[in-house]
């Protein structure tokens, strides 16, 4: 149960995220937050395999930042590709 409250975190942490990175009127408000909190479910889960226990600090810091870092990236990536692609597409219909 307690893989919620870190979901939660990532979650609310990935929608401060999309407001605070640039071009956000490219993508929508669920992509970033999204990742963050997809990213970070894959992290606490493979970190409650490798034995590291609920109560330690570290689960909860590394698999949160890893959604956020995770998040940031291909938020980053995502938007400079849709700016490239849509350069071309009006580049290519004339606008």
């Amino acid at each position: 149960m307690y893989i919620l409250l870190a979901l939660i975190a990532a979650c609310s942490l990935g929608v401060a995220l999309h407001f605070v990175l640039p071009r956000r009127e490219l993508r929508g408000v669920a992509v970033t937050p999204a990742i963050a909190t997809a990213t970070t479910a894959a992290a606490y889960t493979i970190m409650q395999w490798a034995g590291v226990g609920e109560g330690d600090v570290w689960l909860w810091v590394v698999s949160i930042a890893a959604g956020i870092a995770v998040a940031t990236a291909s938020t980053l990536v995502l938007t400079s590709q849709r700016t490239r692609r849509d350069a071309l597409e009006k580049q290519a219909l004339g606008i």
